[in-house]
C-alpha cells in the first residue's frame, strides 16, 4: 500500500478575528490568491484549491468567514472589510503585491464586491450568487450561518455584483454550470455581458458545487490567474 503524504499549510491562526490558513511555495511565490468560500461552507472544503495554488508557485490563503469555521463574530457588515484584510496578510507573506481572488457561490460574489478594496490582477467567480439572491437568502432564513442579518442586509443592498464586475473587464473569468440549481447560469451571462473583454466557461450540467472541485476547470483557472499575474508583472 502506498501512503500519500499531503504537505499541510505553511501557518494557521488568526488575524483580525478571522480563522486562516496560507499556503507558500517553495520558491518565492509570482503572486497570491485569496480563497473565499461560499455560505455555509469552511475554508478547509477548498484546500483542494489551495494546494493546486500552492503547486503553480503561488502562495494561497484560505479564510472562514465571520459566522463560520473557526472564525469570530458572526458575518455583518464588515465581510468585503475582511477580504481586504486577508489581501493584505497574504500581500505581506508573500512578499508580493501581485494578487488574485477566487470565490465560489457567495464567496464568487464577495470576490465581485470586494475588488475596488484590492485592486487584484484577477478575479475568478464560480456559480457567483447575486445581491438580489444573498438577500432573499437572509430575508427566508435559509442560510445556517451566524449572521448579524441587517449588516450584513445592508452592505448586500449596497454593493451590486454587476456594477462590480463591469470595471475588471478581462480581469474577470466566470465560471458557472448550465444544471446549478441555486444561481441560474443567466446571473453569469449578464455579468459577461457587463464586463467587456471578461471570459465565460459554462459547464453542461452539473449543479451548484460541481464546478469548484473539477480538477480541469480548476487548472483552466489556475492558468488565468497565472497569467494575468505575470502580465501584472510586466
Amino acid at each position: 500500500m502506498r501512503t500519500l503524504n499531503v504537505e499541510p499549510p505553511a501557518e494557521q491562526g488568526l488575524h483580525e478575528g478571522l480563522s486562516f490558513a496560507l499556503f507558500m511555495p517553495h520558491s518565492p511565490p509570482l503572486g497570491s490568491v485569496v480563497v473565499l468560500h461560499g455560505a455555509g461552507s469552511v475554508k478547509e472544503n477548498h484546500f483542494d484549491f489551495a494546494r493546486s495554488v500552492r503547486a503553480s508557485g503561488l502562495a494561497a490563503i484560505a479564510f472562514d468567514q465571520r459566522g463560520h469555521g473557526a472564525s469570530e463574530g458572526p458575518m455583518d457588515g464588515r465581510a468585503l472589510a475582511d477580504v481586504a484584510a486577508m489581501a493584505a496578510l497574504v500581500r505581506e507573506r508573500s512578499g508580493t503585491p501581485r494578487l488574485a481572488l477566487r470565490g465560489s457561490s457567495m464567496g464568487g460574489y464577495l470576490a465581485l464586491a470586494a475588488a475596488h478594496l484590492v485592486d487584484p490582477g484577477a478575479v475568478v467567480a464560480i456559480c457567483p450568487a447575486s445581491a438580489a439572491g444573498l438577500s432573499r437568502g437572509l430575508r427566508d432564513d435559509r442560510f445556517s450561518f451566524r449572521a448579524d442579518r441587517p449588516a450584513l442586509g445592508a452592505l448586500i443592498d449596497d454593493h451590486d455584483a454587476g456594477e462590480a464586475a463591469a470595471p475588471l473587464g478581462a480581469r474577470l473569468l466566470l465560471l458557472h454550470a448550465e444544471g446549478d440549481e441555486q444561481v441560474p447560469v443567466e446571473h453569469s451571462r449578464e455579468l459577461h455581458r457587463l464586463a467587456e473583454g471578461s471570459k465565460l466557461v459554462v459547464v453542461p450540467g452539473g449543479h451548484h458545487r460541481s464546478v469548484q472541485h473539477d480538477p480541469e476547470l480548476q487548472a483552466y483557472a489556475m492558468r488565468f490567474i497565472s497569467r494575468a499575474l505575470r502580465r501584472g508583472r510586466d
